[in-house]
């Protein structure tokens, strides 16, 4: 596919190739026993075992070069897919602790790998983790307070979707909005659509991670498309872990056809052994999307990047159709 591709959510460390791990696990002297498959994928058959599986993996990276070297390995991975932009959650918490000064020398390691690859141009979205709580969640929005910029330019939360609610951390959001972050947040992916109306009234994100189980409430959905909140939809992550039994179940569609604005992502894409261009691929197999749907949600994307205007016009000339 020519279109080039433009991605909003995607885990910085659940997108690190297998091998990447395994090879710095060797390095290190770190035994990574029950992480990988006898194939040598990631090995998880539900969701709690897939952040068990993420979180050991993330033991092997320690460090600032660590990280830097992820980050070339993913956007390396992007750029084979014809991604020209990515977002990518980036946790202090795996980075440093959450002390703002190793926070710093992470994000400069990230940065700069990004910064050696022209193809594509990279933001960082800093996410707190909602299974460590809403304190916790306090120092990353701390670290994203004070290294707002040019290359951390949102706000977001993962993890587990079913601990505690999203208002319980309406405090660090609102300190991250205040510092001029844009924000989003992990809702409607396991939590139901009572998740999604928490997000939008408790933290006022613009954004919300999948979104998906927006669906089964229609005024919900009418809400979402009267403001033109945008739903990071990653279909193939939940079908892989199970949120719709398959491809023809999945609402991606059902939500565009009512005016919700849709973008199309990958997650944590080795884990789920899929590729931005597999998605694609698949929703034109099963929802019949041709060019004219794909260009369109990646415009959707473009406008919905958390970036500067002159990055936004880059990116919505490089979509136009060629003359």
């Amino acid at each position: 596919m020519s279109i080039p591709k433009i991605e909003l959510h995607l885990h910085i460390e659940g997108a690190a190739p297998p091998a990447f791990i395994r090879g710095l696990a060797q390095e290190k002297g770190t035994n990574l026993e029950g992480v990988f498959n006898k194939d040598g994928s990631y090995r998880f058959e539900n969701f709690n075992q897939f952040l068990s599986v993420y979180e050991a993996a993330c033991t092997v990276l320690t460090g600032p070069d660590d990280f830097g070297r992820l980050t070339t390995a993913v956007l390396e991975q992007s750029i084979e897919q014809g991604v020209i932009y990515t977002e990518a959650f980036l946790s202090p918490d795996f980075c440093g602790g959450g002390d703002v000064g190793a926070w710093r020398e992470y994000m400069h390691a990230m940065q700069e790998a990004a910064a050696k690859l022209p193809q594509i141009e990279m933001r960082g979205i800093i996410t707190c983790i909602r299974h460590f709580g809403p304190d916790q969640a306090k120092t990353a929005a701390i670290c994203a307070r004070e290294t707002a910029g040019e290359f951390i330019t949102g706000f977001g939360m993962g993890g587990d979707e079913m601990q505690g609610t999203q208002g319980d951390f309406a405090y660090s959001f609102d300190m991250a909005r205040e510092a001029g972050l844009r924000l989003t947040t992990h809702a409607g992916e396991w939590g139901g659509a009572e998740s999604v109306w928490q997000a939008v009234r408790d933290l006022k994100v613009e954004r919300i991670g999948h979104g998906v189980q927006a669906i089964d409430d229609p005024a919900l959905v009418d809400h979402l498309a009267e403001h033109q909140i945008v739903l990071e939809v990653c279909p193939g992550s939940n079908v892989a872990l199970g949120v719709y039994a398959d491809w023809r179940s999945h609402p991606i569609e059902r939500l565009r056809e009512r005016g919700v604005p849709v973008t199309v992502s990958t997650d944590d894409p080795p884990f789920f052994h899929t590729t931005l261009s597999e998605e694609y691929d698949l929703l034109g197999h099963h929802f019949g999307w041709e060019e004219e749907t794909i260009r369109a949600v990646n415009v959707t994307a473009a406008n919905a990047a958390f970036c500067d205007a002159a990055t936004r016009d880059k990116l919505l000339k490089a979509l136009e159709p060629a003359s």
